[in-house]
């Protein structure tokens, strides 16, 4: 790994996919503290980080009173839009917003939103991800970025599932690994920075 080229993006780890949430998902705040682990060992390093969010209208097309599958969630400028409050964010992260387009769905943090562009410009080529939900957000995102030929390494114990169907987090973990992903730990991703900069 060249570290200067890896950069790390935290899904949508927001209010309302949290207990508590609008659409909360089981544990998924128990990612925060080992999110913050390497967040700061990527700031530590001077590594781009990049942290996505829902960022969606009240009217939004995925919302069951549009017609779609999910409650009302992460709606623009309320709190359940807000990160999780125990996560870290540093002054120089960048912040991509989602899904902010009424009429079109977005799980990755890839569409419509310049990311991909973003990390070129920055001159990464390999990911390190965590967050929610392993089965929709950090699954689609993950797929996008190696469509788009970064390096990825999923945190495994950075991410949590919805599984609305039984076993969803799983087989998301499966495709991500057919897509070329690899499955690491935010310890090892942390050992592997540190053993690059001695």
């Amino acid at each position: 790994m060249t570290p200067s080229r890896a950069a790390l993006l935290v899904v949508d780890v927001q209010r309302d996919f949290c207990p508590g949430g609008a659409l909360p998902v089981e544990r998924g705040d128990e990612v925060v503290p080992a999110l913050n682990r390497i967040i700061g060992a990527f700031e530590d390093q001077g590594l781009p980080i990049f942290f996505t969010r829902d960022w969606h209208p009240s009217n939004h097309i995925s919302f069951k009173t549009g017609g779609g599958p999910w409650p009302p969630h992460c709606v623009q400028g309320t709190r359940g839009a807000e990160f999780h409050p125990d996560l870290r964010i540093p002054p120089g992260a960048k912040i991509i917003s989602k899904g902010n387009n009424p009429k079109l769905e977005a799980y990755s943090g890839f569409q419509g939103t310049g990311l991909e562009a973003r990390l070129r410009r920055a001159g990464v080529d390999e990911i390190f991800l965590g967050g929610l939900t392993t089965d929709y957000c950090v699954k689609e995102s993950v797929i996008d970025a190696r469509r788009g030929g970064f390096s990825v390494e999923v945190l495994q114990d950075c991410i949590r599932p919805v599984d609305v169907k039984r076993g969803d987090g799983a087989r998301a973990l499966k495709e991500m690994l057919k897509a070329g992903a690899k499955l690491t730990t935010s310890s090892e991703a942390i050992k592997r920075l540190a053993s690059t900069q001695q």
